[in-house]
């Protein structure tokens, strides 16, 4: 059982009443039914934190069923993906079940449902289906075929199992209700004829399961007491229990499907179809690319089984579909990183840093913590020397007053080690520094108890000693899409989104102990952010990736685009109060540069819808926002472009109107800018009295177009 000391969500209170009805606790059985024509994204790590969880809970066995109706899509790479996925976020199977070891049962019930006359084979086209299935508001005619009889279908059947026909000439369909209001459930098709290899059945089969039918008998096979799918196969709750009308025994258990919410993660795709197309178009490298929103892509990525299973506990289970910042999903891992990862020391973007007064050919190893937050971590020694590597945006030669690191002339500490102080700079021919020189205190060592070590400086920095030094390659990942939610826009591909800063490659320099690292091993660089070791490391060359920053950067980022609207909400009102051309050109000018600078696709049209009203400031706000953002008119919905132009046409303001009628003359899709040619004419022949004489003239060039 559950227990009574948490608050249950919807799915265990199913569960519960379902016990209190009369079913045994013995009887509970899950499962969790990949299809393995993919490999498994984040959005199935909550599936499987669900059912897997379930099964903790009611101490009950959970399946691993591989739904393998579709030879076209399925691989055994898949398969074996998917097993290699649940293992390791610390899941085990009860049994390891596929859909294809039920292919023959299936089939004998599918001959059963025909001898009942409840199933016949249709010999239309897939085009005359469409047109005789009808529509969500108008029924469906019944298929000529219809009535065959039960001696035809059954003959026609064994002869598509038998692979007498071509794909496409004859599929088997459950006769139910043309007329149902559940499109799902006017004879929907249970076989349809394919001549493909089966990853497990070989050739043996020439006819295959529709999921519909394969899944709930599946289920039943197995006596599953829980069926748990997400929202979308809500309507396809009464076919599935159509199916198992025509089959069940009274002396066996009746699976439940029940449906649950979808948990998208911003910034990412979990469609199957779309995380294939970014492979092979090869926007990424592969399945297990660190940008994927796969759970191998994330494991080599750096984030671990811990922070994905409470990942998927803080976003819970819901009845609605939510998008859930990937800012959550960053957090889990800091949170489990932040316990279990070493601190060590890397530079990333170096420049040299000489100790002018340290001895030449002197070399220290100094003691560094490994964690504080773990004190079973102990120390590890780091060596010290006279010149060393430090991040090249450590240093300002001329710093403003709140720059708390090294300038010339103040003093830092050197993490572990001592204060140093800047003092002087090497230049190349360009500007370019290329060495900093500085003097260190001798008695601030730090942890040596001296009075100088205990100093207050303004800050810290980290280092590694270029004698001692180790190249290693770094992948700095950042998210894959620009946009939150990259598949949410109609009139956009989300290819649109991909960000093209995703990955960058540098060259960086780790401290000696990480010589023998193992691949996933994980490491916090101190002030950069958690990495870990790519499979592509070997002895000769590292490769580290990087997790995650020590800190969101894209909430800032996004706070300050949020300020940036706003600010400029706030400036256009000044726009109509000003005198002179010059000012308002000057507020124009800072606004489209502020708009410019806005990398969120879904925060522009957000605005751009909310501020089509009849104010005078917002429309005129809408229209800067086509003129200046990155993105075309014909990226918006198109419905929000229709109504902005049609209402800034109207509007009291001349400067609404004349940068309405600018942006439509300079439009990209000609038809819609045709579509106020009345309009436009209507204004030119009977101007309004507030017509500026710019207006006028803008006017009178689009008529003469």
């Amino acid at each position: 059982m559950a227990s009574e000391e948490k608050s249950l969500n919807f799915i265990e209170q199913i569960i519960e009443e379902d016990v209190k009805s009369g079913l045994s606790n013995t009887k509970l059985r899950f499962r969790f039914p990949p299809e393995p024509n993919g490999y498994l994204h984040i959005g199935h790590a909550s599936s499987i934190a669900l059912n897997f969880g379930l099964g903790i809970d009611y101490q009950s066995p959970v399946n691993l069923r591989f739904d393998d109706t579709n030879p076209e899509k399925e691989e055994q790479e898949f398969v074996d993906a998917i097993k290699k996925d649940v293992e390791w976020l610390g899941y085990k199977w009860a049994e390891e079940c596929y859909a294809s070891d039920y292919f023959q049962q299936l089939y004998d019930w599918a001959v059963l449902l025909i001898k009942k006359d409840k199933a016949y084979v249709d010999s239309q086209t897939s085009e005359e289906m469409a047109i005789q299935k009808g529509t969500p508001t108008t029924p469906g005619t019944d298929s000529p075929y219809r009535n065959r009889s039960v001696e035809e279908n059954l003959d026609l059947f064994e002869r598509m199992k038998n692979g007498e026909f071509e794909a496409g000439t004859h599929i088997l369909r459950a006769k139910i209700d043309m007329k149902s209001t559940n499109m799902l459930m006017r004879d929907p098709i249970m076989y349809r004829i394919l001549h493909k290899h089966h990853h497990r059945t070989g050739d043996t089969w020439k006819i295959y399961p529709m999921y519909d039918w394969a899944h709930g008998q599946s289920d039943y096979l197995e006596q599953i007491s829980h069926s748990f799918c997400t929202l979308e196969f809500l309507p396809h709750r009464e076919l599935y229990d159509w199916f198992l009308d025509q089959i069940f025994d009274d002396n066996k258990l009746r699976p439940k499907q029940r449906e649950f919410a979808r948990r998208n993660l911003s910034h990412t795709v979990v469609s199957k179809r779309k995380l294939q197309q970014l492979v092979k178009e090869k926007h990424v490298n592969g399945w297990d690319d660190p940008r994927m929103s796969t759970i191998s892509g994330l494991r080599r990525r750096g984030y671990t089984a811990v922070s994905l299973r409470n990942f998927a506990n803080t976003i819970g289970i819901a009845k609605r579909d939510n998008l859930i910042n990937v800012s959550v999903l960053e957090f889990c891992i800091r949170e489990d990183l932040n316990k279990i990862a070493p601190r060590v020391m890397a530079v990333l973007d170096p420049v040299k840093l000489v100790i002018t007064n340290y001895p030449e050919g002197k070399e220290e190893w100094l003691e560094a913590e490994n964690n504080q937050e773990d004190e079973s971590a102990g120390f590890r020694k780091v060596p010290f020397s006279r010149e060393l590597y430090i991040e090249r945006e450590d240093f300002l030669e001329e710093a403003p007053a709140k720059f708390f690191r090294l300038t010339l002339g103040k003093e830092v500490r050197l993490k572990n080690a001592y204060i140093i102080k800047g003092e002087s700079v090497v230049k190349d021919s360009e500007g370019n520094i290329t060495v900093i020189h500085v003097t260190y205190d001798t008695d601030s060592l730090s942890g040596s108890g001296t009075e100088a070590s205990q100093r207050k400086v303004s800050g810290t920095l980290h280092w590694v000693s270029i004698q001692h030094a180790l190249e290693a390659e770094v992948r700095l990942y950042d998210r894959l899409f620009t946009d939150e939610a990259p598949d949410s826009y109609k009139e956009k591909n989300f290819l649109d989104f991909v960000n093209p800063n995703s990955l960058e490659i540098v060259t960086g320099y780790v401290e000696p102990s990480l010589a023998t690292v193992q691949n996933e091993d994980k490491f916090q660089f101190q002030r950069l952010g958690y990495f870990t070791v790519d499979k592509d490391s070997t002895a000769s060359k590292l490769v580290f990736n990087k997790t995650v920053g020590l800190k969101d950067a894209w909430e800032e980022k996004g706070k300050k685009e949020e300020n940036s609207i706003n600010n400029s909400l706030k400036e256009i009102n000044k726009y109509f109060k000003v005198e002179t051309k010059p000012e308002r050109i000057a507020i124009e000018s800072a606004i489209g540069e502020n708009i410019k600078n806005i990398s969120s696709f879904s925060l522009l049209q957000n605005s751009l819808k909310k501020n089509i009203n009849n104010n005078k400031a917002s429309l005129l706000f809408s229209q800067f926002i086509l003129k200046y953002s990155n993105w075309k008119s014909t990226d918006f919905e198109e419905e929000d472009i229709k109504k902005l132009y049609s209402m800034s046409l109207k509007s009291e303001s001349t400067y609404v109107r004349s940068k309405a009628l600018l942006n439509l003359r300079d439009i990209e899709s000609e038809s819609l800018r045709n579509q106020y040619d009345d309009e436009i004419l209507k204004l030119y022949s009977n101007s309004p009295k507030n017509a500026s004489e710019r207006e006028i003239e803008i006017l009178s060039e689009m008529v003469k177009k």
